[in-house]
């Protein structure tokens, strides 16, 4: 497969929907290790390591998400489960081992910190592109420029986002999100880009919250595609008991 697709005047809900499936849709299923570094505006540091496992059931539809981390020993063996739908919220659970707890993630923290990162639940899986109305604003040699609102307002933080959508790639290389004052106050950043398997996949990424100060980077290490894992690596059960056979390096 190629990295690069052409496109030339495309409608604004034809560059949404290849976004979002050069974003969260590569292969029809997906593993990497990956590194969260978190810095708060005085310069604290904290890390958190993990493998992230997803399988499709459909293109573009509902998928399953497994997050499992590993380090440091406050978080380890913490396990983040997320079954995407289309036409519903999301099910999403958190198993925090430390109270051998399964927690459900209700709709309404979907847009919460992430394991105390700048990253949001609803960042791991994505955004569903249904629940915003899309304007493409603009283009140029090598985006698109889109502005884009929530249908229900009431359900999110911010009155608007805008995004940089590759023209080659698709994937969004920048997001910056508004409040009802038109103020930037958080900003999503693709810092690096490799084709892995013939895929554009995002290798490094930044969320920065610039109310705070703080930010995360995001590093991703041996990403792979196409593995053949089963639906059973997705269910409750792997909360408490995750599958160690996807968790080793493939």
């Amino acid at each position: 497969m190629s990295l690069v697709v052409s496109a030339n005047d495309l409608a604004v809900d034809e560059i949404v929907q290849r976004a979002n499936l050069a974003s969260f849709y590569a292969g029809d299923d997906g593993r990497a290790e990956a590194r969260m570094l978190i810095e708060d505006a005085k310069g604290n540091k904290q890390m958190r390591q993990f493998v992230i496992l997803r399988n499709d059931l459909s293109e573009g539809g509902e998928q399953q998400f497994l997050v499992v981390f590993s380090r440091p020993s406050d978080v380890k063996d913490t396990v983040f489960l997320v079954h995407k739908k289309v036409a519903a919220d999301d099910d999403r659970w958190l198993y925090l081992p430390a109270l051998d707890l399964e927690k459900r993630i209700a709709a309404s923290d979907n847009r919460t910190s992430f394991v105390g990162s700048d990253f949001f639940y609803e960042d791991v899986s994505g955004r569903n592109p249904a629940a915003d109305q899309h304007q493409l604003v603009g283009q140029d040699e090598t985006h698109y420029h889109l502005a884009s609102v929530p249908k229900d307002p009431t359900l999110v933080e911010f009155a608007r986002y805008t995004m940089k959508i590759d023209r080659q790639t698709f994937l969004p290389m920048l997001i910056e999100y508004h409040d009802a004052h038109d103020r930037i106050y958080r900003r999503v950043e693709v810092l690096a880009v490799d084709a892995v398997q013939g895929h554009p996949t995002v290798m490094q990424s930044k969320v920065s919250n610039l109310q705070t100060g703080g930010h995360t980077l995001l590093q991703f290490r041996g990403p792979r595609y196409d593995l053949g894992m089963e639906e059973s690596v997705f269910t409750t059960r792997s909360l408490r008991n995750p599958p160690r056979t996807w968790l080793k390096a493939q």
